[in-house]
């Protein structure tokens, strides 16, 4: 666990002392926001009813937008290779980096949501829903992620291929999700869908990372 928070540490330094990653997706996240109103009308009616679905699918390609760099950084300068050959476990390798990914894009994200649904007029009802779906699945798109940007590491045009591999995969998240959050502003109970939101993370906890080293084992090969 040592060397695991020590990986976690890493990540965030590097992260941070760049600084651009991390604010890139916070500013994407809030102009794809604020832009709807401008696209489909000030009217708040309308706004509300979408809100759960502009707030969902602007996360999600948000989180997408810093996957891209998730290992390139370190098969450009050869430190995945030596991140091969630590005592840890490949996956736990690859576990450790999406932790950090998450600590920069999607728990901010999550955080900045409330503020973002304030602004195209949601029911605060549906606030509670937002929060916990968005804290379960999140972690399930980075994990998601983490498997694309392993598979599409090395390829040309890596951005493409990644959305084109990850976005299908994302679309059950998406879906409950957005359920989550509707079903709360309908005065029934989110739990059923943040239940499903969990069990998606739970399968994507051991499996993801666990197939992500087997192609970064096939990059450095």
């Amino acid at each position: 666990m040592t060397g695991f928070a020590a990986l976690v540490a890493r990540d965030l330094r590097l992260a941070l002392r760049q600084g651009s990653d991390a604010a890139l997706v916070l500013i994407f996240y809030l102009l794809a926001v604020l832009l709807f109103p401008f696209g489909v009308g000030p009217e708040p009616n309308i706004l509300a009813r979408i809100a759960a679905g502009v707030l969902w699918v602007t996360a999600l390609l948000a989180a997408l937008l810093s996957l891209e760099r998730l290992f390139a950084a370190e098969q450009e300068d050869g430190s995945l290779d030596q991140l091969a050959l630590l005592p840890l476990p490949l996956g736990l390798v690859v576990l450790a980096k999406v932790l950090a990914h998450w600590l920069l894009a999607g728990l901010p994200l999550t955080l900045l949501a409330p503020l973002l649904a304030v602004a195209l007029g949601m029911d605060p009802a549906g606030y509670p829903a937002l929060v916990a779906a968005l804290a379960l699945g999140t972690p399930t798109l980075s994990l998601i992620g983490a498997l694309g940007a392993a598979l599409a590491l090395g390829a040309r045009r890596a951005g493409a291929l990644l959305a084109l591999l990850v976005l299908p995969l994302y679309i059950p998240v998406l879906i409950f999700g957005v359920a989550a959050v509707d079903a709360a502003l309908a005065g029934f109970a989110a739990g059923p869908h943040l239940a499903i939101l969990g069990a998606l993370l739970l399968a994507a906890l051991p499996l993801c990372p666990w197939a992500a080293a087997a192609a970064l084992r096939q990059a450095i090969e």
